[in-house]
């Protein structure tokens, strides 16, 4: 799970750098709007990546994990209706 996250995040990273490099090395020598453009395209993608490579999949079960303060276990175990034993 963890090597898709990274894989997902290294693919959206390397997009956004060839965006910008592309803009300013090459596109602007055509049309300087569209190179305005795909920097604006390049700079939503680092938060969108972000997000996505810190999103948690079905398999991830975090949320069942010991915080490791019993008591604050104890209280969250009693809120979702489960015994600790």
């Amino acid at each position: 799970m963890y090597a898709r996250r990274r894989r997902n995040y290294s693919l959206m990273m390397g997009g956004c750098i060839v965006l910008f490099v592309s803009a300013w090395a090459v596109v602007r020598l055509w049309s300087m709007p569209v190179a305005i453009g795909m920097c604006v395209v390049a700079m939503v993608i680092p938060p969108i990546a972000a997000m996505i490579a810190n999103r948690r999949g079905p398999e991830d079960r975090w949320w069942d994990d010991p915080s490791g303060d019993p008591k604050s276990d104890e209280w969250w175990d009693e809120l979702d209706g489960k015994k600790r034993r």
